[in-house]
């Protein structure tokens, strides 16, 4: 109950209602599992259970790109409330530094999509934050942070589609959430 009041009491200084703040905490981490379908393609590649006289065959199968709830929608809807409380200059030099980091730091990874450490977004969104604009660094942590894992690790791979095999891809999702709800605990916490 102290930490769920802590967590109020800084999205209460972000301008966000406490019980609104809470609200999309958990929604966020209940949203985790749910990805909305935004592209589906066919994808050839070998299917290796399968064999014919030591052959091995090459099947279609289907790569699905999909928008995480928890990890993308929810993130870049605060992110546009949060950036009305931040200059835009800094905001895109933040934006910039997180997303070259994410980028630098994440990989793809076939049958799972692109994967990120998870506490290196939340650093560096903390620490570029607390430079650029030590008076008011939360909103600017929060938005650039998690707009930046979106972009540099998820958005910035997109080419990297063909080597990722099929499956569900999701931006926000698996192997960037970790990073991204950590930067949104993090920020809150920098006020």
């Amino acid at each position: 109950m102290i930490q769920m009041g802590v967590v109020g009491f800084a999205f209460a200084k972000l301008g966000i209602p406490p019980s609104l703040g809470l609200f999309l905490f958990f929604l966020s981490l209940a949203g985790s599992g749910i990805n909305i379908p935004i592209y589906e393609r066919e994808v050839e590649e070998e299917i290796p259970v399968l064999s014919l006289f030591g052959f091995r065959l090459a099947g279609i199968r289907k790569q699905i790109i999909a928008v995480n709830l928890g990890g993308a929608i929810i993130p870049v809807l605060l992110s546009l409330y949060l950036l009305m409380r931040v200059p835009l200059p800094i905001f895109l030099i933040a934006l910039g530094i997180n997303a070259l980091i994410a980028y630098a730091f994440s990989r793809p990874v076939k049958g799972m999509g692109v994967v990120l450490p998870a506490f290196i977004p939340p650093i560096v969104s903390a620490l570029v934050s607390l430079f650029l604009l030590p008076e008011n660094p939360a909103p600017l942590a929060y938005a650039s942070g998690t707009l930046g894992v979106l972009l540099g690790a998820d958005i910035l791979h997109l080419p990297d589609l063909e080597r990722m095999g099929s499956g569900v891809l999701s931006i926000g999702g698996a192997g960037v959430f970790d990073g991204i709800f950590l930067v949104g605990i993090i920020a809150v916490l920098l006020l």
